[in-house]
């Protein structure tokens, strides 16, 4: 078992500065997710950590040794890609088994692994097959069941689920998570999808151009974003931002969009007083904004707005509704039971005990 350590890294392909001063620790059997969009460098840092990428500056520490010079194979490290990489022509045994047959293992100790694995990932039935007789999901378990017959010190994935269908990936997320718990050994897995770095991270890292923007448990990234990026990125629909500014009102400090104008709520009070006839950004999520009809127990309906729906995408357990009001564009995720109609209008509630502010120039959280 070993724990991860990346200290001031940098990457340069050329003159593109790919990996800013990265400085994550990660402790012994904890499964890190390293999340953002398209080109943020997360891959990167994986390849880097794997010996596949040399850094251009900085340390990564496995254990207590740099290994910065150390080649791949001697890391102690196994790795799962997006794709499968399996050999067409020989059984899923052999394939699992071939990576042991190179390091020398004896026969016993192979066969040993190889049933063990294949048991644990329910594929056992499926050792005689040749790869094109399987399924996607089973030929990412015997990509999942080659690195854990290795034994590693540390996984590596990077994307392994992409190739999979919706309700599979839901599947194989949480057999993943079940491994993690069973193995006890230090995960690093590398996603764009924003609901399975929630789903399975003990931490998340959140990337954006080469730059490491937040790095906490899921709830912590969704409760207290640290700027607009990651609040925006973090959660599903996005978080709604609106330009706006705080004011006074006759009741006490109010947001301020320009279309319409809400009570700041008590435990927001403090913040919003320090800017006062300041812009800001004012983020709130869709699951903060109720069908006045049918606000949840414990939320103050007292900050309302008249919207025109636009929109209505009904998902069963709950309506999605983009909304206008004057210029400002909104979604909501209303209960199910909601009225909301295209085209007609609706009283929204909004919960301003959970509103965000941000910064209108940096666009850090102001807090």
């Amino acid at each position: 078992m070993a724990s991860i350590k990346f200290e001031h890294v940098d990457k340069y392909f050329g003159n593109v500065h790919v990996l800013k001063d990265i400085n994550i620790d990660i402790p012994d059997k904890e499964f890190l997710v390293l999340v953002g969009p398209s080109g943020c460098g997360k891959s990167t840092a994986l390849r880097c950590l794997a010996g596949l990428e040399e850094i251009t500056s900085g340390k990564i520490y496995i254990g207590d040794r740099v290994v910065n010079d150390v080649a791949p194979k001697d890391r102690d490290i196994a790795m799962v890609f997006q794709s499968y990489a399996l050999y067409p022509h020989m059984s899923v045994y052999d394939n699992m088994a071939f990576g042991l047959k190179l390091r020398k293992v004896p026969k016993a100790e192979i066969d040993k692994r190889v049933k063990e694995a294949a048991e644990m990932l329910g594929i056992a039935h499926l050792l005689d097959r040749k790869p094109k007789a399987l399924s996607g999901g089973q030929r990412q378990r015997v990509a999942l069941g080659r690195a854990i017959v290795r034994d590693p010190a540390v996984f590596l994935m990077d994307e392994p689920l992409s190739n999979l269908d919706a309700k599979l990936r839901v599947q194989t997320r949480a057999e993943i998570s079940k491994l993690h718990k069973r193995l006890g050994t230090t995960f690093i897995y590398v996603t764009h999808d924003q609901v399975e770095a929630m789903t399975m991270g003990t931490r998340i890292a959140v990337m954006r151009d080469g730059i490491l923007q937040q790095l906490d448990a899921p709830q912590v990234l969704y409760d207290h974003p640290a700027n607009m990026f990651v609040a925006g990125f973090i959660g599903s629909p996005a978080m709604n931002f609106f330009e706006a500014t705080i004011r006074r009102g006759t009741d006490g400090l109010v947001v301020d969009t320009g279309d319409f104008a809400l009570p700041i709520a008590r435990n927001k009070q403090e913040v919003a007083g320090k800017y006062i006839d300041r812009s800001v950004y004012f983020g709130i999520r869709p699951e903060d904004i109720h069908d006045a009809q049918f606000v949840p127990p414990g939320v103050e309906a007292n900050a309302t707005v008249d919207a025109e729906i636009a929109v209505v995408e009904h998902m069963g357990a709950e309506v999605f509704a983009y909304a206008d009001v004057g210029t400002k564009e909104f979604v909501a995720r209303l209960d199910p039971r909601t009225a909301a109609e295209a085209g007609k209008p609706l009283r929204l509630a909004f919960d301003m005990s959970r509103m965000h502010l941000f910064d209108r120039e940096t666009e850090m959280a102001l807090t």
